[in-house]
């Protein structure tokens, strides 16, 4: 690697050629602060936070795209620079809403930190005129407060870049310039698919999930409600987050306790429905195989996917599994299978589910979701809504001890909890096809070819005297690539994986948020992902088909996957759906 002598601060440090000043102050253990800037995403210089002296220049250049050149000598923290950040700060806040106390990222805000460390007070030199824009809550997982927007765009990036939708940007010029849709219609008019990865990247409070904990507290204090709680495979590997943890711990066992002395009458685990969906996943896969169906077959867990797919490929509807989500699958059993059991009436449970992802509390209002005749899920609630919900009761979450799911809908397999990352869908699924279809025992469970957070991993399995092409994708703008292929004619996929997050349930839009030097210096993905596949490998069954309980299940109510009954309670349906970005 070709490399060139700089010097920052003083100090000579060799970094490879065509770095920025940015990348070589971090290579010299120096973190120049940033607010817009995204690595491979939004690297646009337009905060100017990260300015920088360089020797022999005329101005102060902004770090993070400028290159750097042998022989460079660069100045991080002169006064001039300093005093140049503390005034874009005071810019910034003489036309954002102060209202900190209250904020929901209070505490968790990139602006705040940098006022912070660079002693900027709430007061703004610069008060005058400032604009003020209505709360867009047109959606359903989500609220829009451009009072709090700094304008970074890193919202904007995310959702054309990372997720392929586009469906807010700039809007008006200068002092008026706010982020917002197209001729200013409310997000939930627009082809939004509710990721939330714009959230997921604000630095602010200007974008953040509806927050339903209150619905949650007001069920768990009327007496005549059953309150039950599912959680995602995704959210035990990053809770931990929210209080301190290194990312990537696994919590299970605390979050189970917090969750029981919150108030709910059973904590059930979605590992469970996640063994069920591969059940009749599995079984829809094999069929089409068998009997000519249209393939490839998609899976149908990601609801972010789902409604993309709805909007962008109505045409190709027929591949998706009819699946419903672990999540609404949960829900259907507990008030059908559940209730029968337990002499409850499903019109007094209440369904709540802790989920990675804020396109969950759009799907619990789809169609078709009401196996029982009433919601399979009543309440979804993000990662981080729980982690307030422990905050406010006062639960000190470190000190609880490790405590097991209830039975009977708390029991899992290995294959389920691989769910919340990239290409764990597929390996569950491969585990119990392979098997079901040579009815032979696997010498080992493990399909490594689909594991990894790069975007697009594909793999050939030789099975049964049959070559089985599978394809794995994550993040909306690779699903693209593999939906055009298949609109083309040119794919030759027998079963594809999609999931609308890059990397999967773990870097769901509903995860604890990390700030920019995080999310551009460390692999959150992988971090959160190797925990899932730590708890795979150290459990005694990994494959779906031989969770006893789903065994039971079947034996007791559905009778075998794919089956009338399995359909009515399992199953759904999609909707045509037009684009509206415009």
């Amino acid at each position: 690697m070709e490399t060139v002598n700089v010097k920052i601060n003083g100090i000579s440090i060799d970094v490879p050629k065509g770095s920025t000043i940015l990348e070589a102050a971090r290579l010299a253990h120096i973190e120049i602060p940033t607010l817009c800037y995204l690595k491979e995403i939004n690297e646009i210089g337009a905060c100017r936070i990260c300015v920088v002296e360089v020797k022999g220049a005329r101005s102060l250049v902004a770090s993070c795209v400028y290159p750097v050149s042998d022989g460079m000598e660069i100045y991080t923290n002169t006064p001039k620079v300093l005093a140049s950040r503390r005034k874009t700060l005071e810019l910034i806040l003489s036309n954002h809403d102060r209202k900190c106390l209250s904020c929901v990222r209070s505490g968790n805000c990139e602006l705040q930190k940098l006022c912070r460390d660079l002693k900027v007070e709430d007061e703004s030199t610069y008060d005058g005129l400032r604009t003020k824009y209505e709360l867009d809550t047109s959606s359903a997982h989500m609220v829009r407060d451009n009072n709090k927007c700094i304008l970074c765009r890193r919202c904007v990036a995310v959702c054309e870049k990372t997720q392929g939708v586009g469906v807010i940007g700039a809007n008006e010029r200068g002092f008026d310039t706010n982020i917002a849709c197209a001729f200013d219609m409310g997000l939930g008019e627009t082809s939004c698919v509710s990721c939330g990865q714009c959230i997921a990247v604000c630095p602010t409070g200007a974008l953040y999930e509806k927050d339903n904990t209150d619905q949650v507290f007001a069920a768990l204090n009327d007496p005549e409600k059953y309150v039950i709680v599912q959680t995602a495979p995704a959210v035990r590997a990053a809770l931990g987050e929210e209080f301190g943890l290194p990312i990537g711990t696994n919590v299970q066992g605390k979050m189970v306790a917090a969750l029981r002395r919150l108030g709910f009458d059973k904590v059930f685990d979605t590992d469970f429905a996640a063994d069920l969906t591969i059940m009749e996943e599995a079984n829809e896969f094999i069929d089409r195989v068998k009997n000519g169906g249209v393939l490839p077959l998609i899976t149908s867990c990601s609801p972010g996917w789902i409604k993309y797919c709805e909007h962008y490929y109505p045409d190709l509807l027929d591949h998706l599994s009819s699946c419903k989500s672990p999540q609404q699958m949960f829900g259907a059993i507990t008030k059908t299978y559940y209730a029968q059991k337990m002499g409850l009436d499903p019109k007094n449970i209440v369904m709540v589910s802790v989920m990675p992802c804020t396109a969950k509390k759009f799907e619990i209002g789809r169609d078709h979701q009401n196996a029982a005749g009433v919601p399979d899920v009543d309440i979804a609630i993000t990662t981080r809504e729980l982690a307030r919900m422990i905050d406010r009761v006062g639960l000190n979450f470190l000190s609880l001890p490790d405590e097991e799911f209830d039975d009977p809908l708390g029991r899992s397999t290995g294959a389920a909890v691989i769910f919340g990352t990239t290409g764990g869908v597929m390996e569950a699924a491969l585990r119990t096809a392979v098997e079901t279809l040579t009815k032979e025992e696997l010498p080992s469970p493990d399909f490594v070819e689909v594991r990894g957070t790069q975007g697009i991993k594909k793999a050939t399995y030789h099975v049964a005297g049959m070559d089985i092409n599978v394809a794995v994708a994550s993040g909306l703008s690779n699903a693209k690539i593999l939906m055009d292929e298949i609109r083309s004619g040119k794919a030759n996929y027998h079963f594809i994986e999609i999931m609308g997050c890059p990397g999967g349930c773990v870097n769901g839009g509903g995860q604890p948020q990390q700030p920019g030097y995080v999310r551009n210096t460390v692999d959150i993905k992988a971090l959160r992902a190797k925990a899932l596949y730590d708890i795979d490998s150290s459990m005694t069954i990994r494959k779906s088909h031989e969770n006893p309980a789903i065994k039971q299940l079947y034996d007791e109510f559905l009778g075998k996957p794919g089956s009338h009954k399995a359909h009515d309670i399992l199953h759904t349906s999609y909707v045509k759906r037009t684009v509206n970005n415009y």
